[in-house]
């Protein structure tokens, strides 16, 4: 018993020294912890404990925001309603850059094989509720909208971002833009099945098919995501939607 006291002792102190998590930054306190893939939930409970509602799959309507804010308070629950739509995300580890920038329940958003778009550039950083938000949006309003209006599939969504530590719009001594949680995505357009390009900065101000496109994946953004920001909000948004799921709705 002697002998082996030491080693434990010694255990002990290595756990404590290199087994937890980095501490979140001041006022991330109540941010779900990321968690090391398989291991999904505050409560330490795997994905497949979790009973899945097919959220991914089902049509919008006024609660729709509501499932994808309720599913994604717990990042086990969220990662089990991505993986049971065949969405690939894969968990990053957690890190904080600075006391307003890092990584809380993150991942990376890979192929969707439930449907034949695919982003551009590929696999970008977001929290798991982005990411739960973002696949509603694609499946039931990008791409329903596209077929019902140019008779064909989207083949990639165009994005100019998820992840980076900047202020709101750049703006210098503005608040910390979500951003640099990855707490939301840029979209710039898509591309059509026979290569047309439909791009925010050019065609929202059209009378064509593809403003109207672009206006209804708005709209139909706001029941999805809690902030959806257009060309119709200021200037920095003239050549892209940002959306940012969770808090107060706000839809301009």
């Amino acid at each position: 018993m002697r002998r082996t006291l030491p080693a434990l002792l010694t255990l002990l102190l290595t756990a404590s020294c290199f087994g937890g998590a980095n501490p979140p930054p001041p006022g991330w306190e109540g941010r779900n912890p990321g968690r090391a893939p398989g291991v999904t939930s505050v409560t330490g409970a795997r994905a497949e404990s979790f009973a899945t509602s097919g959220l991914v799959d089902a049509g919008l309507d006024g609660g729709t925001r509501s499932r994808v804010d309720e599913a994604a308070a717990h990042l086990g629950l969220c990662q089990a309603e991505l993986a049971a739509a065949r969405v690939t995300f894969t968990p990053v580890p957690d890190k904080v850059m600075t006391e307003t920038c890092g990584l809380t329940g993150a991942g990376t958003l890979d192929v969707d094989l439930g449907t034949v778009a695919r982003l551009r550039p590929a696999a970008p950083t977001m929290t798991c509720q982005t990411a739960l938000a973002f696949s509603v949006w694609r499946r039931q309003s990008v791409e329903p909208a596209a077929r019902e209006i140019f008779g064909q599939d989207v083949v990639e969504i165009v994005h100019m971002g998820t992840y980076s530590c900047r202020s709101v719009s750049n703006r210098p001594g503005a608040r910390p833009s979500a951003h640099s949680r990855a707490a939301a995505v840029d979209f710039a357009g898509v591309v059509l099945r026979d290569g047309r390009r439909i791009m925010v900065k050019d065609d929202w101000y059209s009378e064509t098919d593809e403003a109207r496109f672009l206006k209804r994946i708005r709209d139909e953004g706001c029941r999805v995501f809690g902030t959806v920001l257009s060309p119709d909000y200021d200037a920095p948004h003239q050549d892209h939607l940002h959306l940012e799921p969770g808090g107060r709705p706000f839809c301009r």
